[in-house]
């Protein structure tokens, strides 16, 4: 399978937090300013939903400990930036970052033959953290491997690096702060990202001229990164009324009509969107209208349904409480009011996939989704990613989710037309509807890219099995 990728590679800096340093940190910096402790109950209260302050980094990763729940929030000010560099670059550890560059590695990983991917900022340490397999990087008109372009790029390359922080967290931690204490209910991840050129949807100039000349021979596309683009406090337009208008909009639709132009020139090209934690509403339901009458697919978690869900009037407190009903019932709403086809909602515990196409093959879809669930169980236990035969020898061993298990058996009541599967599946609303559970690995080496992982093996064994 030949794949593009797009649009956002990063390096993620991976820090594992505890309770007690974070306690001792809040102390240390309660301490050091008296109003620092009001300043972070208003923030607990209020979510300023993005960092500007280190009452704003802390007011996020407290809230993300507290609730067991993932997030990601940009950092609009270089200087705490710098601090949260200072604090913790010596204990983390780096490796590739952003859904586009962790899924172009999986694909690579798991066999795809050509795997070529946008790269924002192109260095030889971004070079260093891509997959040797199957990743090629359009350069001067040509295409190369990653350690043959390290030789080409110049010595005093400027190309600045994008650093993502990844904060993770585990089950049972006790965090005390200001009188109060609360255990982490289960493992997740904050991310703090400051990354000027993927928050503008940055679109490598020879990644742009290779996809338009050789797309009629790839088979899919799979792209990620709406979800960094954000409202800028400074426009240099305005409407007719004198307001500033943000030109994220016309970043966005700059990538709709790549998306289009693919499509144009090969219409059977099968488009994955994975959609992200946005920090705004309103681009949030901007990028999914917009992108579900073109693209094939779009990925999520349960967090990112619930954002949508509730835009939209749905209730999504059971969908929180990840209720397979709720998902599914929500991402047929969503999907037959947007025109979207296909959704696919990875969750911890199982894995939901909704779509509209009368003539999908169920068992190809069961297939692939079993064979995502596979390979992200075996990479959160391992750490790293294999070929595929050794990721589903690790799977084999990892058992399913019981919590997964139960809430298949709760969606097969709820579909009206259940059909003979090797799982769940059936018709409901018009809708094909499948749920498979997932497999728990009880310690994880690290819980970052586990969506990704998941939403990029299931794309590939679905080109595969539909080729």
């Amino acid at each position: 399978m030949n794949i593009l990728c797009a649009y956002n590679a990063n390096i993620d800096s991976i820090y594992h937090i505890d309770g007690s340093e974070l306690s001792c940190m809040i102390g240390k910096l309660e301490s050091e300013d008296s109003a620092f402790s009001d300043s972070l109950q208003k923030k607990l209260i209020s979510l300023p939903g993005s960092i500007s302050s280190k009452s704003d980094f802390l007011a996020g990763l407290i809230t993300c400990m507290h609730a067991g729940s993932g997030a990601e929030w940009m950092i609009s000010d270089s200087s705490v930036f710098e601090w949260i560099k200072k604090t913790f670059i010596d204990g983390s550890f780096m490796r590739m970052g952003g859904n586009m560059g962790i899924m172009s590695n999986v694909l690579s990983e798991l066999g795809a033959s050509r795997v070529v991917p946008n790269v924002a900022s192109l260095s030889k340490l971004q070079l260093s953290f891509f997959s040797t397999n199957a990743i090629y990087h359009p350069f001067e008109g040509k295409l190369y491997k990653s350690s043959e372009l390290v030789n080409l790029l110049p010595e005093n390359n400027n190309n600045p690096e994008l650093i993502h922080f990844v904060f993770d967290f585990r089950k049972g931690d006790v965090v005390s702060f200001s009188g109060q204490d609360f255990t982490v209910p289960r493992e997740n991840r904050f991310i703090a990202t400051y990354d000027p050129l993927n928050f503008e949807l940055h679109m490598d100039e020879e990644f742009r001229n290779y996809s338009l000349k050789h797309v009629s021979e790839m088979d899919g596309a799979i792209i990620s990164g709406y979800h960094m683009l954000h409202e800028n406090k400074k426009s240099s337009s305005q409407d007719d009324s004198g307001n500033s208008s943000s030109s994220c909009k016309e970043k966005l639709d700059n990538s709709l009509k790549q998306l289009q132009s693919w499509k144009n020139i090969r219409k059977d090209l099968h488009i994955h969107v994975e959609f992200g934690h946005f920090s705004s509403n309103d681009i949030a339901l901007y990028a999914f209208s917009k992108l579900s009458p073109i693209v094939d697919r779009i990925g999520m978690n349960e967090d990112e349904l619930a954002m949508l869900a509730g835009l939209s009037g749905i209730n999504p407190g059971p969908i929180l409480e990840m209720n397979s009903v709720a998902i599914a019932d929500a991402a047929i709403s969503l999907c037959s009011d947007s025109g979207l086809c296909r959704m696919l909602i990875h969750t911890r515990e199982f894995v939901v996939s909704v779509s509209c196409m009368k003539n999908d093959d169920p068992e190809i879809i069961i297939e692939a989704m079993n064979f995502g669930a596979g390979c992200a169980a075996a990479f959160a236990c391992s750490g790293k990613l294999a070929d595929r035969n050794k990721l589903l020898e690790i799977a084999s061993d990892i058992p399913e989710s019981e919590f997964g298990k139960k809430e298949c058996s709760r969606l097969a009541q709820h579909i009206e037309d259940k059909w003979k599967c090797s799982t769940v599946c059936g018709s409901h609303d018009s809708y094909q509807v499948t749920i498979v559970p997932t497999r728990i690995c009880d310690e994880p080496v690290s819980t970052v890219g586990l969506g990704d992982t998941i939403s990029a093996a299931i794309f590939l064994r679905e080109l595969e099995l539909n080729s």
